[in-house]
């Protein structure tokens, strides 16, 4: 029975509805920060939420766009938005509430888009980009909206996070080794590593140019 529940399109939703959860509830956050009003936060939950899957399906050519077919993502969004601007005062925290539930949405999207791509036959590369691709436009886009320096162009582990969960997806399926578990093992890999790298401060470096 749990086998007839937990089908792969099952999973792969499941995780879809996460990752709009989760970056629905890191954009009204920072919208509700920056003062935006209750139809700005929710404009600012959606680019979260859907906008890198929009660009991630456009470049996949995948017609219709995924929430123009099913309006539980825009149902999902805007009620998560809204029950969050009621209790918002209950976030003191703002930057790290952001940066966890942004982590939660980092890994569940990057699985959908990985799974998404290999799905349309994409080579493991490009299905690796848009991984990337689903996992971070949403994000750029409620900083970009907010005024705020994008956290993906701020030398943070995020990237780097979503291709390493990508990379063990690939070796465990190259050692042929599926033990039903590959997306999950992926998704944990993404956000522990997001995760300790907010704990203890890892950060990429920068490459500069002695005068």
């Amino acid at each position: 029975m749990l086998d007839s529940l937990f089908t792969p399109d099952t999973l792969l939703y499941l995780f879809d509805m996460m990752g709009v959860i989760a970056c629905a509830i890191a954009g009204t956050l920072l919208a509700q920060h920056k003062g935006f009003d209750i139809s700005g936060c929710i404009l600012v939950s959606m680019a979260n939420a859907i906008g890198g899957g929009t660009l991630r399906d456009m470049a996949l050519d995948r017609h219709p766009l995924f929430w123009m077919t099913d309006l539980n993502y825009v149902i999902v969004i805007t009620i998560t938005s809204l029950i969050l601007q009621v209790f918002f005062h209950l976030y003191h925290k703002i930057d790290t509430a952001v940066k966890l539930f942004d982590a939660v949405g980092l890994a569940a999207f990057s699985v959908i888009g990985f799974k998404v791509a290999l799905a349309q036959n994409a080579s493991p590369m490009i299905a690796i980009m848009m991984g990337v691709w689903t996992a971070i436009i949403g994000g750029l886009l409620r900083d970009i909206i907010c005024n705020e320096i994008p956290l993906v162009l701020q030398r943070e582990i995020y990237i780097t996070a979503s291709v390493a969960g990508a990379l063990v997806y690939l070796l465990l399926d190259y050692l042929g080794i599926y033990t039903g578990l590959n997306d999950f093992i992926m998704l944990g890999v993404i956000f522990i590593i997001r995760v300790l790298a907010l704990r203890f401060d890892w950060h990429l470096p920068s490459i500069r140019l002695v005068d």
